[in-house]
């Protein structure tokens, strides 16, 4: 297992854990991000600092920071 945060584009995981504070989680969980949930790298920023990821038809941008509270198994 691994974090979302160490993933690069075009990989493609499913989400284990998620270990953020319940308004984060609330956020994710409204976004369709969740455990169990598919989803694919589409982007990183250069530095790194915001990734693109597709859950579904939607398409999130989340800081650096949120995706390494993302714990996930490749697929």
């Amino acid at each position: 297992m691994m974090k979302l945060s160490q993933m690069n584009a075009g990989d493609k995981a499913v989400v284990i854990r998620i270990d953020a504070n319940d308004e984060l989680k609330q956020r994710f969980f409204s976004l369709g991000l969740h455990k169990g949930s598919e989803l694919q790298i589409k982007a990183t920023s250069i530095a790194k600092s915001t990734m693109e990821i597709e859950v579904g038809t939607t398409l999130l941008a989340l800081r650096f920071e949120e995706a390494k509270s993302i714990e996930v198994q490749k697929a």
